[in-house]
């Protein structure tokens, strides 16, 4: 009894439901138009000064979370590549010196990108920097997330399929209102793709300067959808992700992959990996075989929070995008069974869902079941691809709604996953109502690997023997 009472105290639940009966939502959204802002909106406002850095944007630069990788845009000219750090405001007691590139895209000619890698930080630290030179220089600040461990709490945010309408502008805001620490980004960013020739560029450029009063402060990390491609041969551009690859770096050598398409961090008590639909993923390709190795080094004693992002859902009940993630689900199914991933975040159709713990791995063709069945060993499918862009809402769904959908609604919005020990996380996703953040779906999330009945004794010893330490127990 009185374990059972610890373990209930670990929670904070009272006010979470755990969700039991399928639902769609029966919402519907009165949205602000699905057009990109105007270009002279304030939410794109080039800063002021001689080549000011500009797009300014963050992600983790290694492995474990010691470092960042810093990246801005100057107009004009290159500007200085060192990047001023310290922990006191306006103190910068330390510098890292970075690189720049440019590129041109039909007759588009970038600005000059800066990529600074600082490493060896201190954990669960804040950190001001500046970047730029004189008068036009700009200071940000970041938090360098806790020291991996099987307990550190961390809130992440998940956001998708963004774009620059209006729309996004009210998930951007409704973000950063949210607290969350970090944002794991499922791909499609700036849709500069539905635009041509010179166009697309600029769109980039706008795009960057949105994100920025977010991408500056906390990182990012970043996974590629079909609107990275930028495959344009009327224009002679046929090097898919030119764009997205010069912008935004991720530290994918790190966790010794290939490609800078997939890639995998650890932070705080997660282990995130990042896939990509949209390159070859079957049998014997680098990214399979980078996959099957990164899996095994997952250490659940360290990162109990196995968390998988990809673009394309495996489990979509939306007409939109039906079946497109068929082919990978065939592939890695069964592989995140195994391992017991927790969560696979996607994005791509332009609504949210949330799934039961379904699997659909008994089936081989000629016999098994035919249809998904539940599985207590398979993760819990969301797709968020409802970020605001200009393509709309995907309002259409399958009916009868499948048994594997735990809840379902085209509306604009952002998820947060706030992590509260090796056991027990919180998630809700937040609808955009009418320019308001509305708390629509929310569950409480278990672990996969710390769930089982061994590793729940083993848990409930060490946290006797933590109370018992602490004079805990005379106060239960």
């Amino acid at each position: 009894m009185l374990l059972h009472f610890l373990l209930a105290s670990f929670v904070f639940l009272s006010s979470v439901k755990d969700g039991n009966a399928r639902i769609t939502s029966s919402f519907v959204r009165s949205e602000f138009p699905s057009t990109d802002i105007p270009l002279d909106h304030e939410a794109f406002a080039v800063p002021k000064g001689y080549n000011a850095p500009q797009q300014v944007h963050i992600t983790q630069g290694d492995y474990d979370g010691k470092a960042v990788i810093i990246s801005w845009v100057t107009t004009e000219e290159p500007s200085n590549c060192k990047v001023e750090y310290g922990t006191s405001e306006n103190k910068f007691q330390s510098s890292a010196d970075g690189s720049f590139t440019n590129y041109t895209f039909y007759q588009y000619k970038s600005g000059f990108i800066h990529q600074c890698l600082i490493e060896d930080l201190e954990y669960d630290t804040k950190y001001y920097y500046r970047i730029g030179s004189g008068d036009s220089s700009r200071e940000f600040w970041f938090k360098t997330p806790p020291k991996v461990g099987p307990d550190a709490p961390y809130k992440f945010g998940i956001i998708g399929d963004l774009g620059q309408t209006f729309n996004s502008l009210s998930t951007l805001d409704h973000y950063i209102e949210s607290g969350a620490e970090t944002v794991l980004f499922v791909g499609d960013l700036s849709y500069a793709d539905r635009y041509k020739y010179n166009d697309v560029g600029l769109r980039w450029d706008t795009w960057g300067r949105f994100v920025e009063k977010s991408t500056a402060y906390q990182p990012w990390i970043w996974s590629a959808g079909n609107h990275e491609i930028d495959y344009m041969p009327y224009m002679g551009e046929v090097v898919p992700f030119r764009n997205y690859l010069h912008r935004f770096p991720t530290p994918f050598m790190a966790s010794t992959s290939s490609n800078p398409l997939w890639y995998a961090i650890r932070r705080a008590s997660a282990h995130i990996i990042v896939l990509s639909s949209y390159s070859p993923f079957v049998k014997y390709t680098p990214q399979w075989r980078w996959l099957q190795d990164e899996l095994k080094r997952v250490d659940r004693e360290k990162t109990p929070w196995l968390i998988v992002l990809m673009h394309v859902p495996l489990y979509n009940s939306n007409e939109a995008h039906f079946m497109e993630g068929e082919s990978m689900r065939a592939v890695y199914e069964s592989w995140f069974i195994h391992h017991k991933v927790d969560v696979v975040f996607a994005g791509h159709v332009h609504a949210y869902e949330r799934s039961y713990r379904y699997s659909n791995v008994d089936y081989n063709i000629t016999s098994g079941h035919w249809y998904p069945v539940p599985d207590k060993a398979a993760p819990i499918y969301i797709t968020v691809g409802d970020g605001g862009n200009q393509e709309g809402l995907a309002s259409r769904f399958t009916e009868p709604q499948p048994e594997y959908s735990a809840f379902r609604e085209a509306s604009y919005g952002h998820s947060t996953l706030e992590i509260k020990n090796r056991t027990h996380a919180i998630y809700h996703w937040n609808r955009n109502d009418d320019g308001k953040k509305v708390e629509t779906d929310s569950f409480v999330l278990h672990n996969q690997y710390w769930g089982s009945h061994r590793r729940r004794r083993k848990l409930n010893k060490h946290l006797l023997m933590r109370l018992f330490d602490a004079g805990s127990l005379t106060t239960v």
